[in-house]
């Protein structure tokens, strides 16, 4: 019976968690933006690590004063995360570039090819593929993504924002899948110490490999990261917070069926846009929403 009632909870949690994180996500990817006024492409991908990385400590600190104790990683833990935590840097370098190219919000849209490759790595490397409706459910809502993005030209070769675009996605289900595989390689211990465990740990390799290239490559970076530590705080703060809740939601459920149900992003992109921004859409914008929301619906439903 109690084995029920944790898999009830878990399934209740990992709804509202994912919303939180979706809103989070788009908050920290507008502030990233912002700063490109100040910093280089790279240099605005390393905030949100460098800045980050204090709050996740504090976080593990927190939850070990708490319970006790702290998972003890396995030898798997240690390249998995490496690796998750080296596709998030280049995913986001990449996202950025498609903003540049592009804008924000078709930028954003280009990356949500990440909801059918996060499918296929959780296939591949984990062995939890979603249910035939499932399937069909994140068909649809990759196909609410396309019609966002323009129809066919979310394909077209010659739009390097679209190649930037989909090459971020791709790095972004792989990250997904690796945050999962890492927390669930911690046993049994609770949700919190193995998601925020991840995201420390992720964090403190992101700051040394990205750091690392900065001080080699763009080393005037590094001081303006210090220099410009207010705004590029916020961006740090945002983004643990964020991905926090992701790490948590991927410690809960199946990573494909949680950045499925994270695509609700693009509808409060929308909202934010028009609430905010006063940037008005029309309707092929709110029918594709509309297909997003119709995708989420059947994920949580069937997959």
């Amino acid at each position: 019976m109690g084995l029920r009632i944790e898999e009830e909870d878990a399934i209740a949690m990992w709804v509202p968690i994912t919303i939180v994180a979706a809103f989070l996500q788009t908050a920290r990817t507008a502030a990233q933006q912002r700063l490109r006024s100040l910093l280089s492409v790279s240099g605005a991908g390393f905030v949100r690590y460098l800045y980050g990385v204090p709050l996740a400590v504090i976080a593990v600190a927190a939850v070990w004063r708490v319970e006790g104790t702290l998972p003890s990683p396995p030898g798997r833990f240690w390249p998995i995360v490496a690796g998750a935590g080296l596709a998030q840097i280049v995913g986001t370098i990449c996202m950025i570039h498609a903003f540049d190219l592009r804008d924000y919000a078709i930028g954003t849209i280009y990356t949500k090819t990440e909801i059918v490759q996060v499918a296929m790595f959780s296939l591949v490397i984990l062995g939890e593929p979603l249910r035939p409706l499932g399937w069909v459910a994140s068909l649809l809502c990759f196909a609410g993504v396309v019609v966002l993005a323009g129809g066919r030209n979310v394909w077209r070769v010659r739009d390097r924002a679209a190649l930037f675009g989909l090459a971020a996605g791709g790095l972004f289900a792989i990250t997904s899948v690796g945050i999962r595989a890492a927390a669930v390689s911690l046993g049994d211990a609770s949700v919190a110490s193995r998601a925020l465990l991840t995201l420390a740990v992720m964090n403190s390799m992101q700051v040394v490999m990205h750091g690392g290239y900065l001080a080699g490559r763009e080393r005037e970076q590094l001081g303006l990261a210090v220099r410009h530590w207010r705004s590029s705080a916020v961006v740090g703060v945002l983004s643990v917070c964020g991905s926090a809740c992701w790490a948590t939601a991927f410690t809960l459920e199946n990573a494909a069926r949680v950045r499925t149900f994270g695509q609700v992003e693009i509808v409060i992109t929308f909202g934010v846009a028009r609430v905010w921004l006063g940037e008005h859409h029309g309707r092929r914008e709110y029918a594709a929403s509309a297909l997003v929301i119709a995708g989420v619906v059947g994920v949580l439903a069937a997959g």
